[in-house]
C-alpha cells in the first residue's frame, strides 16, 4: 500500500509524493513560550514526532524544524506580571519545553528556530511584499491586504463575505483605525512604550505573529516545502494567512501537504484555565502517570480526531501499557531460557502494520496489530512460567518478539525490565502464591471446599488467576 495522507488544503486523502526523491522537508507550529506545556501541547509534539519517525522507518530522509514564537504578547504580559523580561521569560519555557518533551520521550527536532532570531528574514519578507502590492505601512505598522491575495481562504474554507458580519465591533480597537480594510493583517508593528523592538525600515518594532513563520520556513527549508503541521487551531487565522503572505511574496506553494492534529479536551470540555480543568504535562507526569501511557492514550485516537482526556481514559491506558509492555519484555524475561539467538523480523506482521499506518498515518490500526502480538507473547509467557514450555515454536516466538520491538519503537514505545525486589505491601512474591496453591490443593483434597474458593478468592483480590487442569493448577497475573 502507498503511503495516503490527508491534506486540509484539498480536503482529502492523497498519495504521498515528495519534492525530493526520499527527502522530506517538514514544518511544525511550535510553542509560544509564555506558560507550561499542556496536554494539546502533547498531543501535537508527539503525533508530529511520530510521523517523523514514521517517514524515517519507511525510507525517507527527513529535516523537521519546529519554531519557537519568542515575540509575543503573552510573553510581555507574564514579564510585566512577573516584573521580568520577554527574554526571561521565553528562555525560561524554553528550558521547561525540553524537559516535559524529554519525560514524555519525544524526540528533538533538527532545528527550533526563534522569531528573535530571524528578526532579518521577517524584514526581508514584509519588504518583498510592500513591494508587490501586498502590504501597506501606516504609522509605523505594516499591514497585510487580505483581499490582494485572490485565494485568501482557500486553507480554512472561509470567504470573506461570510466574514464580513463578524467585522462589526471590531473598529473601536485603535488598531483598525489604521487599516484600509478590517480583515488585514499586522506585519509589523508599531513600538510601545516599555516593549521591546528593533530598527526597520518603517521605524523600531517588532514583527506580527503570522509573518514570524513564514519566514522561519523559508529560512530553514525553502520557498516550498512538502509537509506543513500543527493544531487544528492554528488552521485559521494563522496558517490561512502564512499561505497569504508566503504564496504572495514567491508564487510558490508554501507547502503541498497541510497536516492538522485533533485537540485535546478534558472531561468532555474545552481545556482552559477558566474552567479550572487546565492540565500540565509535569502536573500529569508528577501524579505518577506513566509517560508510555500518556502516548498510549493519544495514539490510541486518530491524529485528526479529537480526544478526550478522562481519569477512565488514562486508566485504560495505563492498563494497555501493562499488556504491551508485558510483550516487550518477552525475550528479555524469557529469550536466554527459550534459546533466542537473532532470528529475522516477520514481514507479514511487519507488512500488516506498515498497511494500516500507511492509511493517513492511522496509528491506532498499526497500535492494534501491536496488542495483538503482545498478547499472544503475554499468553505464551504465562505458560511457560506454569508449564515449563510453551505451546508455539520458540524460533516463531522470537521472531514476533523482534518485529514487536522494532515496531513499537516506530511509535515510541520501549520497555526496561524492572528489579524484581520492588514488592508493594500488597504484592504476592511466587513462592507465597505457589504457598497458598498447594494449601487449596489440600483443602480441595479433603473436601473443604469453603476453604479452597477463600484461598482462590484471596488471590484474585491480588490480581491472581487461577487455572484447574488435569496436570494441576496454574496461575498468572490479570
Amino acid at each position: 500500500m502507498t503511503l495516503t495522507v490527508y491534506n486540509t488544503l484539498t480536503r482529502r486523502k492523497e498519495p504521498f509524493k515528495t519534492i525530493e526523491s526520499n527527502k522530506v522537508r517538514m514544518y511544525c507550529c511550535g510553542i509560544t513560550v509564555y506558560d507550561y506545556c499542556h496536554l494539546g501541547h502533547a498531543r501535537t509534539c508527539l503525533v508530529w514526532d511520530i510521523v517523523r519517525s514514521y517517514l524515517q522507518w519507511s525510507g525517507y530522509a527527513v529535516n523537521y524544524i519546529q519554531n519557537f514564537t519568542d515575540i509575543d504578547d503573552k510573553i510581555l504580559n507574564r514579564a510585566k506580571k512577573e516584573g521580568s523580561s520577554m527574554e526571561n521569560v521565553a528562555e525560561r519555557f524554553i528550558k521547561a519545553y525540553f524537559e516535559d518533551m524529554e519525560r514524555l520521550g519525544i524526540k528533538k527536532a533538527d532545528a527550533y528556530p526563534r522569531a528573535t532570531h530571524t528578526l532579518d528574514g521577517i524584514k526581508r519578507l514584509v519588504a518583498e511584499l510592500e513591494q508587490k502590492g501586498f502590504a501597506y505601512p501606516a504609522a509605523g505598522d505594516v499591514y497585510y491586504s487580505v483581499r490582494q491575495f485572490s485565494e485568501y481562504g482557500k486553507l480554512s474554507g472561509r470567504k470573506l463575505e461570510d466574514l464580513q458580519a463578524g467585522a462589526s465591533g471590531r473598529v473601536e480597537n485603535p488598531e483598525i483605525t489604521k487599516k484600509k480594510d478590517p480583515f488585514d493583517f499586522a506585519l509589523w508593528k508599531a513600538a510601545k512604550a516599555g516593549e521591546p523592538s528593533w530598527e526597520s525600515p518603517w521605524g523600531a518594532g517588532r514583527p506580527g505573529w503570522h509573518i514570524e513563520c513564514s519566514a522561519m520556513v523559508r529560512d530553514r527549508l525553502g520557498e516550498t516545502i512538502d509537509i506543513h503541521v500543527g493544531g487544528s487551531d492554528l488552521t485559521f487565522p494563522h496558517h490561512e494567512n502564512e499561505i497569504a503572505q508566503s504564496e504572495a511574496a514567491t508564487g510558490k506553494p508554501l507547502a503541498n501537504y497541510w497536516m492538522h492534529n485533533g485537540m485535546v479536551k478534558v472531561d468532555g470540555e474545552k481545556m482552559s484555565k477558566s474552567l479550572g480543568n487546565f492540565i500540565t504535562i509535569r502536573d500529569l507526569l508528577d501524579k505518577s502517570v506513566e509517560p508510555m501511557a500518556v502516548r498510549l492514550f493519544i495514539l490510541q485516537t486518530h491524529y485528526r480526531k479529537p480526544v478526550d482526556f478522562t481519569k477512565e481514559a488514562i486508566e485504560s491506558a495505563t492498563h494497555g501499557w501493562e499488556t504491551l509492555k508485558e510483550g516487550l519484555l518477552f525475550g528479555d524475561r524469557f529469550g536466554n531460557q527459550l534459546g533466542f539467538t537473532n532470528a529475522a523480523k516477520d514481514d507479514t506482521l511487519t507488512q500488516k502494520f506498515q498497511d494500516a499506518v500507511d492509511d493517513d498515518f492511522n496509528f491506532c490500526g498499526g497500535l492494534a496489530v501491536l496488542f495483538e502480538v503482545a498478547k499472544e507473547l503475554r499468553k505464551e509467557g504465562n505458560i511457560l512460567v506454569h508449564q515449563g514450555k510453551t505451546e508455539t515454536n520458540p524460533k516463531q516466538l522470537e521472531t514476533q518478539w523482534r518485529t514487536l520491538v522494532e515496531l513499537a519503537g516506530v511509535l515510541g514505545f520501549s520497555a526496561q525490565l524492572e528489579a524484581e525486589t520492588d514488592h508493594s505491601e500488597d504484592d504476592l512474591t511466587d513462592a507465597e502464591i505457589e504457598a497458598l496453591i498447594q494449601q487449596r490443593a489440600e483443602a480441595r483434597k479433603a473436601k473443604n471446599w469453603a476453604e479452597s474458593d477463600r484461598i482462590r478468592d484471596e488471590l484474585k483480590a491480588k490480581g491472581i488467576s487461577l487455572i484447574d487442569t488435569k496436570e494441576g493448577t496454574t496461575w498468572h497475573h490479570g
